[in-house]
């Protein structure tokens, strides 16, 4: 029975990493702590070193990962961001590492719960993302994320994400493949591009000025995240075939017959799944999609999955502030050339810091698809999973605090 966070450690384990910098941050800590009890009890030989800041840890991991070694490392949230200069610099270097980043709502407010604006903020930045739903898909998901990463083809980084308190501190069985079997899945870290020695003067990441070769090695980092589109299935299946857990781009639940689709990510799609399994015994022909490769954004797959239902509900734990849902907008481009597309595609905006979805909700939704709005710009809005029993709780505050002013005034 392993929490998420130990499972992450486990995947740092299995991977047989070298270098792990670090920095804490709640409710990341836990994967640090573990690691580094390792590291000092002498079970694995990696090497740990605490820095000052997430800005640092991300150089460093950067700094290591050009000498050629095998880099792990993890943040959450704030820390997230704080680095986020040091991510473009990573995947622009085309140096493969895996980060962990265990989500966290961001502030202002500050709440420790999580939801997916950290880790959506970093779609752009090169890393390849992938999101995890169970303790077991985090484990498994670090060892196929450098097995992926280290590839010729692709030389990127990689986020492997999954949800603080809700997945970070629950405890699942979780199945430990054995160092040999990894070994043979995912052998020792051989890079294929020219490593730092400390031998000799090198300089890595000097000025382009010339905005042609500026635009020419941005688009070989796009048709680096392009080549990982081809190669994962190949790397699920050989996974599969070896320790018997497939992992698709999308995961397809209840989906043979359904005529309307809820689309999520991470932990949170284990409560759609719930409900979805309560609608179907209604005899409600709903499915559930779940994105689990995020970057590169499965566009084939999407148009597969989705093409020829009567609705899909994308619900995003995240707000684009002044735009909606993040992945409403990328699924909708995904189906905008489809002839046969969905005609009612709408979005929700739900699980902001950690909300859990109330009684009634999915049911809502669904019924919603079934009689979509007439309006385009109604049916492009997104709509935010909010009770009015929450409202009520809402105003209530604001009485008290506007009690408390008139008193002190």
């Amino acid at each position: 029975m392993l929490t998420g966070n130990a499972a992450a450690a486990w995947g740092a384990r299995l991977a047989d990493v070298d270098y792990v910098p670090a920095f804490p941050i709640t409710p990341q800590t836990e994967i640090i702590e573990t690691i580094a009890r390792w590291i000092h009890s002498g079970e694995i030989p990696a090497r740990m070193v605490m820095m000052d800041s997430e800005h640092s840890m991300l150089t460093a991991a950067g700094t290591a990962a050009a000498t050629g070694v095998r880099v792990f490392t993890a943040t959450s949230s704030q820390g997230l961001v704080y680095g986020f200069e040091m991510l473009y610099v990573i995947a622009g270097l085309r140096l493969p590492l895996v980060l962990v980043n265990v989500s966290r709502a961001l502030a202002h407010p500050i709440t420790l719960e999580p939801d997916h604006n950290d880790v959506l903020s970093a779609r752009d930045t090169g890393f390849l993302q992938f999101h995890a739903e169970t303790s077991q898909e985090v484990l498994d998901s670090i060892l196929m994320a450098y097995r992926l990463v280290e590839s010729e083809q692709i030389l990127l980084p990689a986020i492997v994400n999954l949800d603080g308190f809700y997945l970070s501190f629950t405890r699942e069985a979780v199945e430990l493949p054995s160092p040999d079997e990894i070994k043979s899945f995912l052998p020792a870290f051989e890079p294929s591009y020219p490593v730092l020695s400390g031998s000799e003067s090198v300089a890595l990441g000097s000025s382009v000025l010339d905005p042609s070769l500026y635009t020419y090695f941005k688009h070989q980092m796009h048709r680096g995240s392009e080549n990982a589109l081809l190669l994962y299935p190949k790397i699920a299946a050989e996974f599969a075939e070896r320790f018997g857990r497939k992992y698709d781009l999308i995961e397809e639940f209840m989906m043979d017959d359904a005529d309307y689709v809820v689309v999520m990510t991470n932990s949170f799609a284990s409560m759609g799944k719930a409900e979805v399994k309560r609608l179907r015994q209604q005899g409600k022909r709903v499915g559930l999609a779940r994105l689990r490769v995020i970057r590169p954004f499965p566009h084939d797959e999407i148009q597969r999955v989705l093409r020829g239902r009567k609705g899909v509900a994308v619900i995003d734990q995240n707000i684009s502030v002044g735009k909606g849902g993040i992945l409403f907008s990328e699924i909708a481009s995904a189906l905008y050339s489809l002839a046969d597309r969905p005609p009612a595609l709408l979005s929700f905006i739900g699980g902001l810091g950690g909300r859990r979805f109330r009684a009634g909700e999915f049911a809502g939704m669904l019924a919603r698809l079934e009689n979509p709005p007439e309006s385009p710009a109604e049916l492009a809005r997104p709509h935010l999973l909010f009770t009015g029993e929450e409202c009520r709780d809402v105003g209530r505050f604001f009485s008290i605090a506007s009690e408390r002013e008139t008193a002190e005034g």
